[in-house]
C-alpha cells in the first residue's frame, strides 16, 4: 500500500481523529509532534497571527481540538488534496518556551492519484517543510536531528549521571 504519511498499515483511522480532544492512548499510534523553536527564538515572535498562517498554507480553519491544555486549529478540508485533515497551533508550557504541536493526516497515495492529483503530493512535501521552517526556523534535516536527540534523552534511565 503507497501511503506517505499514513500512520496504520491498513488505512484504519488515527486514534482520537474527529474527537474534540486529542489523547495519547496507551498501545495506540498518534501523529502529533511538537517542534522545539532556534534557541533564542519563540514561537509567538515568529508567528503572530497563528491562524492566518495556518490558513496561507492549508486552507480555512473549521475547529478547534484541546491537546495538552492548549486549543489547537483544525483545518478539516485542507487545499491540497493529499492532506485529509491538519490539526496545528500553539502548546503552551509553564515556564518553559512554547513549541509547535502539528499532525498532517494525509489520504492514501492511490486515492489522491486516481483523483489526477499528480502533483499534489511535490506540493504537500514543500507546504510542510516550509511552514515548519517558518515557525521554527529550522530546516527539515535540523528538525529532524532535534527529533533524535529529544527521543535518546528520553531513553535515558533517570539515575543515569547521579
Amino acid at each position: 500500500m503507497g501511503h506517505w504519511n499514513t500512520p496504520r498499515s491498513d488505512g484504519r483511522p488515527v486514534p482520537g481523529a474527529g474527537t474534540k480532544e486529542v489523547r495519547a492512548v496507551p498501545g495506540k499510534e498518534t501523529t502529533m509532534r511538537e517542534y522545539k523553536m532556534r534557541r533564542g527564538e519563540y514561537l509567538e515572535e515568529r508567528i503572530e497571527d497563528m491562524e492566518a498562517k495556518v490558513e496561507d498554507y492549508f486552507g480555512s480553519v473549521t475547529d478547534t481540538e484541546s491537546y495538552k491544555d492548549s486549543e489547537l486549529l483544525v483545518v478539516e478540508e485542507p487545499d491540497n488534496p493529499v492532506f485529509s485533515r491538519i490539526t496545528a497551533g500553539t502548546v503552551e508550557y509553564s515556564g518553559k518556551k512554547d513549541k509547535l504541536a502539528v499532525e498532517f493526516e494525509e489520504r492514501p497515495a492511490e486515492e489522491v492519484i486516481e483523483e489526477g492529483h499528480f502533483d499534489a503530493a511535490e506540493e504537500a512535501v514543500s507546504l510542510k517543510n516550509d511552514f515548519l521552517e517558518e515557525a521554527t526556523g529550522r530546516d527539515a534535516k535540523s528538525r529532524r536531528e532535534s527529533m533524535k536527540r529529544s527521543v535518546e534523552d528520553d531513553e535515558v534511565p533517570d539515575n543515569v549521571g547521579d
